[in-house]
Protein backbone atom coordinates (compact mmCIF):
# COMPACT_ATOMS: atom_id res chain seq x y z
CA UNK A 1 0.00 0.00 0.00
CA UNK A 2 1.02 3.42 -1.07
CA UNK A 3 1.17 5.67 2.17
CA UNK A 4 2.03 9.76 1.98
CA UNK A 5 4.04 10.92 4.86
CA UNK A 6 4.25 14.59 5.95
CA UNK A 7 6.53 15.95 8.72
CA UNK A 8 4.74 18.28 10.64
CA UNK A 9 7.77 20.51 11.50
CA UNK A 10 9.20 20.94 8.22
CA UNK A 11 5.95 20.32 5.84
CA UNK A 12 8.26 17.66 3.96
CA UNK A 13 6.13 15.00 2.22
CA UNK A 14 7.43 11.96 1.14
CA UNK A 15 5.70 8.64 -0.40
CA UNK A 16 6.23 5.29 1.68
CA UNK A 17 5.36 1.68 0.74
CA UNK A 18 3.56 -0.02 3.70
CA UNK A 19 2.69 -3.89 3.35
CA UNK A 20 -0.73 -5.23 3.81
CA UNK A 21 0.12 -7.84 5.43
CA UNK A 22 -2.22 -10.39 4.63
CA UNK A 23 -1.46 -14.06 4.76
CA UNK A 24 -4.28 -15.19 2.03
CA UNK A 25 -3.25 -15.60 -1.39
CA UNK A 26 -6.76 -14.84 -2.64
CA UNK A 27 -6.48 -10.46 -1.35
CA UNK A 28 -2.52 -10.25 -1.84
CA UNK A 29 -0.76 -12.80 -3.51
CA UNK A 30 2.69 -11.03 -2.97
CA UNK A 31 2.38 -10.11 0.80
CA UNK A 32 0.67 -14.04 1.21
CA UNK A 33 3.52 -15.30 -0.59
CA UNK A 34 6.01 -13.48 1.47
CA UNK A 35 4.18 -14.50 4.77
CA UNK A 36 4.72 -18.33 3.56
CA UNK A 37 8.41 -17.92 2.90
CA UNK A 38 8.81 -16.02 6.62
CA UNK A 39 7.41 -19.24 8.11
CA UNK A 40 9.56 -21.66 6.10
CA UNK A 41 12.46 -19.69 6.97
CA UNK A 42 11.30 -19.92 10.78
CA UNK A 43 11.08 -23.62 10.68
CA UNK A 44 14.31 -24.56 8.97
CA UNK A 45 16.42 -22.20 11.22
CA UNK A 46 14.47 -22.43 14.71
CA UNK A 47 12.82 -26.25 14.81
CA UNK A 48 16.02 -27.63 16.57
CA UNK A 49 17.43 -24.82 18.37
CA UNK A 50 18.92 -26.49 21.32
CA UNK A 51 19.56 -22.86 22.98
CA UNK A 52 16.36 -20.30 23.75
CA UNK A 53 16.27 -17.53 21.31
CA UNK A 54 16.33 -13.59 22.69
CA UNK A 55 12.47 -12.64 23.24
CA UNK A 56 12.83 -9.08 24.60
CA UNK A 57 10.73 -6.60 22.80
CA UNK A 58 12.35 -5.12 19.55
CA UNK A 59 12.05 -1.08 19.83
CA UNK A 60 9.46 0.23 17.52
CA UNK A 61 10.72 0.86 13.65
CA UNK A 62 10.45 3.93 11.61
CA UNK A 63 6.65 2.76 10.56
CA UNK A 64 5.40 1.59 13.86
CA UNK A 65 6.38 5.29 15.22
CA UNK A 66 4.40 6.52 12.33
CA UNK A 67 1.08 4.78 13.26
CA UNK A 68 1.42 5.40 16.70
CA UNK A 69 1.69 8.64 16.54
CA UNK A 70 -1.10 9.59 14.06
CA UNK A 71 -3.16 7.33 16.23
CA UNK A 72 -2.58 10.03 19.34
CA UNK A 73 -2.96 12.75 16.79
CA UNK A 74 -6.39 11.32 16.19
CA UNK A 75 -7.35 11.10 19.58
CA UNK A 76 -6.45 14.41 20.57
CA UNK A 77 -8.44 15.70 18.08
CA UNK A 78 -11.43 13.32 18.83
CA UNK A 79 -10.55 14.21 22.72
CA UNK A 80 -10.82 18.23 21.75
CA UNK A 81 -13.89 17.29 19.15
CA UNK A 82 -15.47 15.55 21.97
CA UNK A 83 -14.72 18.21 24.74
CA UNK A 84 -16.58 21.36 22.36
CA UNK A 85 -19.70 18.91 21.87
CA UNK A 86 -18.60 18.07 18.12
CA UNK A 87 -19.82 15.24 15.88
CA UNK A 88 -16.86 12.44 16.81
CA UNK A 89 -18.16 9.61 14.62
CA UNK A 90 -15.27 10.83 11.71
CA UNK A 91 -12.76 10.64 14.11
CA UNK A 92 -14.12 7.09 15.83
CA UNK A 93 -14.05 5.70 11.96
CA UNK A 94 -10.23 6.88 11.76
CA UNK A 95 -9.29 5.58 15.50
CA UNK A 96 -10.69 2.06 13.88
CA UNK A 97 -8.39 1.70 10.79
CA UNK A 98 -5.32 3.02 12.70
CA UNK A 99 -5.76 0.82 15.40
CA UNK A 100 -5.75 -1.79 12.62
CA UNK A 101 -2.93 -0.79 10.92
CA UNK A 102 -0.97 -0.74 14.26
CA UNK A 103 -1.91 -4.09 14.90
CA UNK A 104 -0.44 -5.01 11.62
CA UNK A 105 2.72 -3.48 11.94
CA UNK A 106 3.81 -5.87 14.58
CA UNK A 107 3.28 -3.70 17.83
CA UNK A 108 3.19 -6.23 20.59
CA UNK A 109 -0.18 -5.63 23.19
CA UNK A 110 -3.13 -4.69 22.07
CA UNK A 111 -4.46 -1.12 21.47
CA UNK A 112 -6.56 0.27 24.40
CA UNK A 113 -9.79 1.88 21.99
CA UNK A 114 -11.62 4.52 24.66
CA UNK A 115 -13.69 5.97 22.13
CA UNK A 116 -18.01 5.38 21.78
CA UNK A 117 -19.30 3.74 18.85
CA UNK A 118 -21.96 5.74 16.32
CA UNK A 119 -24.69 4.68 18.45
CA UNK A 120 -22.96 5.70 21.33
CA UNK A 121 -22.71 2.22 23.11
CA UNK A 122 -19.32 1.97 24.54
CA UNK A 123 -17.04 -0.33 22.19
CA UNK A 124 -14.85 -3.41 23.66
CA UNK A 125 -16.00 -7.04 24.13
CA UNK A 126 -19.05 -8.31 25.96
CA UNK A 127 -18.04 -10.07 29.35
CA UNK A 128 -19.27 -13.54 29.61
CA UNK A 129 -18.89 -15.94 32.48
CA UNK A 130 -15.40 -17.46 32.91
CA UNK A 131 -16.59 -20.00 35.20
CA UNK A 132 -15.32 -24.00 33.92
CA UNK A 133 -18.21 -25.90 32.68
CA UNK A 134 -19.09 -29.07 34.62
CA UNK A 135 -19.67 -31.36 31.88
CA UNK A 136 -15.75 -30.52 31.19
CA UNK A 137 -12.79 -32.55 32.75
CA UNK A 138 -10.55 -30.60 34.94
CA UNK A 139 -7.33 -28.94 33.63
CA UNK A 140 -4.17 -28.65 35.76
CA UNK A 141 -1.98 -26.16 35.35
CA UNK A 142 1.54 -25.26 35.86
CA UNK A 143 3.56 -22.23 36.11
CA UNK A 144 4.71 -21.02 32.69
CA UNK A 145 8.65 -21.04 32.34
CA UNK A 146 9.96 -18.71 29.81
CA UNK A 147 11.38 -21.12 27.60
CA UNK A 148 10.11 -22.79 24.20
CA UNK A 149 12.20 -25.96 23.88
CA UNK A 150 10.68 -29.11 24.72
CA UNK A 151 12.02 -31.72 27.54
CA UNK A 152 15.81 -33.40 26.49
CA UNK A 153 15.77 -37.16 26.68
CA UNK A 154 19.38 -38.95 27.34
CA UNK A 155 19.86 -42.79 25.70
CA UNK A 156 20.88 -45.49 27.36
CA UNK A 157 24.29 -44.69 25.49
CA UNK A 158 24.14 -41.71 26.08
CA UNK A 159 23.06 -39.85 23.50
CA UNK A 160 20.50 -36.77 24.25
CA UNK A 161 17.90 -36.05 21.72
CA UNK A 162 14.43 -33.89 21.63
CA UNK A 163 11.72 -35.35 19.89
CA UNK A 164 8.78 -33.51 18.08
CA UNK A 165 5.20 -34.35 17.56
CA UNK A 166 2.83 -34.87 15.01
CA UNK A 167 -0.84 -34.11 15.69
CA UNK A 168 -4.32 -34.18 13.55
CA UNK A 169 -6.96 -33.28 15.62
CA UNK A 170 -10.65 -32.58 13.81
CA UNK A 171 -14.22 -32.01 14.79
CA UNK A 172 -16.48 -34.88 15.78
CA UNK A 173 -19.16 -36.73 13.31
CA UNK A 174 -21.89 -35.28 12.61
CA UNK A 175 -23.36 -38.32 11.20
CA UNK A 176 -23.25 -41.01 8.70
CA UNK A 177 -21.89 -40.03 5.16
CA UNK A 178 -20.87 -41.51 1.82
CA UNK A 179 -17.81 -42.31 0.12
CA UNK A 180 -18.19 -38.58 -1.48
CA UNK A 181 -18.62 -37.04 1.58
CA UNK A 182 -22.67 -35.97 1.40
CA UNK A 183 -24.78 -37.31 4.15
CA UNK A 184 -26.34 -40.96 3.87
CA UNK A 185 -29.16 -39.78 5.78
CA UNK A 186 -30.24 -36.06 4.70
CA UNK A 187 -33.00 -35.89 7.71
CA UNK A 188 -30.16 -36.52 10.50
CA UNK A 189 -27.25 -34.82 9.46
CA UNK A 190 -26.81 -32.19 11.86
CA UNK A 191 -25.91 -29.28 9.46
CA UNK A 192 -26.13 -27.06 12.08
CA UNK A 193 -23.84 -28.09 14.67
CA UNK A 194 -21.41 -28.77 11.64
CA UNK A 195 -21.71 -25.45 10.29
CA UNK A 196 -21.49 -24.10 13.65
CA UNK A 197 -18.23 -25.52 14.56
CA UNK A 198 -16.77 -24.73 10.85
CA UNK A 199 -17.29 -21.11 11.94
CA UNK A 200 -15.60 -21.26 14.89
CA UNK A 201 -12.87 -23.65 14.80
CA UNK A 202 -10.33 -21.37 14.83
CA UNK A 203 -11.44 -20.10 18.10
CA UNK A 204 -11.22 -23.43 19.39
CA UNK A 205 -7.92 -24.52 18.43
CA UNK A 206 -6.75 -21.04 20.20
CA UNK A 207 -7.89 -22.62 22.89
CA UNK A 208 -6.16 -25.68 23.02
CA UNK A 209 -3.17 -23.94 22.05
CA UNK A 210 -3.69 -22.43 25.43
CA UNK A 211 -4.50 -24.98 27.53
CA UNK A 212 -1.69 -27.48 25.86
CA UNK A 213 0.97 -24.26 27.14
CA UNK A 214 -1.17 -23.85 30.61
CA UNK A 215 -0.25 -27.57 30.90
CA UNK A 216 2.99 -28.10 29.94
CA UNK A 217 4.47 -25.28 31.22
CA UNK A 218 6.27 -23.72 28.60
CA UNK A 219 5.87 -21.72 25.55
CA UNK A 220 5.24 -24.86 23.09
CA UNK A 221 5.80 -24.00 19.36
CA UNK A 222 4.01 -25.53 16.33
CA UNK A 223 3.67 -25.50 12.71
CA UNK A 224 0.13 -26.32 11.61
CA UNK A 225 -2.19 -25.88 8.32
CA UNK A 226 -6.10 -26.47 8.24
CA UNK A 227 -7.75 -28.13 5.46
CA UNK A 228 -11.42 -29.51 5.04
CA UNK A 229 -12.08 -33.22 5.05
CA UNK A 230 -13.82 -34.97 2.34
CA UNK A 231 -17.11 -34.33 4.12
CA UNK A 232 -16.16 -30.68 4.32
CA UNK A 233 -15.22 -30.57 8.10
CA UNK A 234 -12.23 -28.91 9.22
CA UNK A 235 -9.39 -30.30 10.64
CA UNK A 236 -5.62 -29.28 10.87
CA UNK A 237 -2.02 -30.72 11.32
CA UNK A 238 -0.08 -29.74 13.83
CA UNK A 239 3.99 -30.17 13.99
CA UNK A 240 4.61 -29.06 17.65
CA UNK A 241 8.17 -28.94 19.25
CA UNK A 242 8.51 -31.17 22.13
CA UNK A 243 6.73 -34.57 22.93
CA UNK A 244 3.70 -34.49 24.86
CA UNK A 245 2.80 -37.70 26.64
CA UNK A 246 -0.80 -39.47 25.02
CA UNK A 247 -2.99 -39.21 28.30
CA UNK A 248 -1.58 -35.46 28.64
CA UNK A 249 -3.16 -34.98 25.09
CA UNK A 250 -6.19 -36.59 25.79
CA UNK A 251 -6.91 -34.79 28.89
CA UNK A 252 -6.21 -31.49 27.24
CA UNK A 253 -8.95 -32.32 24.13
CA UNK A 254 -11.49 -33.06 26.57
CA UNK A 255 -11.21 -30.13 28.44
CA UNK A 256 -10.77 -27.90 25.52
CA UNK A 257 -14.29 -26.52 24.65
CA UNK A 258 -15.48 -22.73 23.00
CA UNK A 259 -18.41 -21.55 23.89
CA UNK A 260 -20.40 -18.98 22.07
CA UNK A 261 -23.48 -16.53 22.94
CA UNK A 262 -25.65 -15.36 20.50
CA UNK A 263 -29.99 -14.76 20.12
CA UNK A 264 -31.91 -17.47 19.22
CA UNK A 265 -31.91 -18.56 15.71
CA UNK A 266 -34.27 -21.61 15.15
CA UNK A 267 -36.94 -19.35 14.08
CA UNK A 268 -37.66 -18.47 10.88
CA UNK A 269 -39.58 -14.91 10.79
CA UNK A 270 -38.64 -14.04 7.12
CA UNK A 271 -38.77 -16.54 4.05
CA UNK A 272 -38.99 -16.22 0.40
CA UNK A 273 -40.23 -13.15 -0.65
CA UNK A 274 -41.13 -11.86 2.63
CA UNK A 275 -37.64 -10.17 3.62
CA UNK A 276 -36.58 -7.42 5.45
CA UNK A 277 -36.75 -3.77 4.32
CA UNK A 278 -33.88 -1.41 4.83
CA UNK A 279 -35.07 2.19 5.53
CA UNK A 280 -33.32 5.17 4.67
CA UNK A 281 -35.43 7.51 6.87
CA UNK A 282 -34.06 5.58 10.01
CA UNK A 283 -31.32 3.31 9.21
CA UNK A 284 -32.60 0.14 10.37
CA UNK A 285 -34.28 -2.60 8.43
CA UNK A 286 -37.94 -3.05 9.52
CA UNK A 287 -40.77 -5.23 8.89
CA UNK A 288 -42.14 -5.67 5.25
CA UNK A 289 -45.43 -5.88 7.05
CA UNK A 290 -46.12 -3.68 9.77
CA UNK A 291 -42.97 -1.67 9.16
CA UNK A 292 -41.65 -1.71 13.21
CA UNK A 293 -37.91 -1.40 13.30
CA UNK A 294 -35.90 -4.54 13.80
CA UNK A 295 -34.24 -5.31 16.55
CA UNK A 296 -30.00 -4.69 15.07
CA UNK A 297 -28.07 -7.03 15.87
CA UNK A 298 -25.43 -5.73 18.24
CA UNK A 299 -28.58 -4.98 20.52
CA UNK A 300 -29.70 -8.32 20.88
CA UNK A 301 -26.29 -9.46 22.16
CA UNK A 302 -26.34 -6.96 24.59
CA UNK A 303 -30.10 -8.55 25.50
CA UNK A 304 -28.14 -11.73 26.44
CA UNK A 305 -28.26 -12.11 30.44
CA UNK A 306 -25.46 -13.39 32.54
CA UNK A 307 -27.65 -16.67 33.20
CA UNK A 308 -28.67 -17.53 29.70
CA UNK A 309 -26.49 -20.76 28.31
CA UNK A 310 -24.18 -20.60 25.32
CA UNK A 311 -26.04 -21.50 21.63
CA UNK A 312 -23.75 -23.36 21.08
CA UNK A 313 -20.51 -25.18 22.62
CA UNK A 314 -17.46 -26.28 20.07
CA UNK A 315 -15.41 -29.57 21.12
CA UNK A 316 -12.97 -31.74 19.00
CA UNK A 317 -13.71 -34.95 18.80
CA UNK A 318 -12.98 -37.92 20.98
CA UNK A 319 -10.66 -39.50 18.11
CA UNK A 320 -6.73 -38.12 17.61
CA UNK A 321 -4.08 -39.08 15.97
CA UNK A 322 -0.43 -38.26 17.39
CA UNK A 323 2.79 -39.83 16.35
CA UNK A 324 6.41 -38.86 17.86
CA UNK A 325 9.01 -38.12 15.82
CA UNK A 326 12.44 -38.90 16.69
CA UNK A 327 14.81 -35.87 15.89
CA UNK A 328 15.88 -36.23 12.55
CA UNK A 329 16.06 -34.58 9.09
CA UNK A 330 14.92 -31.45 9.15
CA UNK A 331 11.44 -30.89 8.44
CA UNK A 332 10.32 -30.21 3.95
CA UNK A 333 9.19 -26.79 3.45
CA UNK A 334 6.66 -28.25 1.03
CA UNK A 335 5.62 -29.79 4.39
CA UNK A 336 4.02 -26.19 5.79
CA UNK A 337 0.66 -25.47 5.66
CA UNK A 338 -0.70 -22.06 4.86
Amino acid sequence: MQLRRTDTQTGETVLVMVPCGVTLASICPPCAERAKALRAAQCREGWHLQDEPDLSPAAPDEMQEFWLTLRAEAQLRRDTAAAAGQETTGYDELIDELDTEITRAGIRGKVATNHSSGDGRQSGRRSRSTRRRQDAASLPARKIAPRTTGRVYTAPDGKRYRPSMFLTLTCDSYGRVRDDGTPADQAAYDYTRAARDAIHFAALLDRFIQNLRRVLGYEAQYFGGVEPQQRLAPHIHLAIRGSVPRPLLRQVLAATYHQVWWPATEEVRFAGDELPVWDEDSGNCVDPASGEVLQAWDDALDGIGPADQPRHVARFGPRFDAQVCSRGPRMPTGALGT
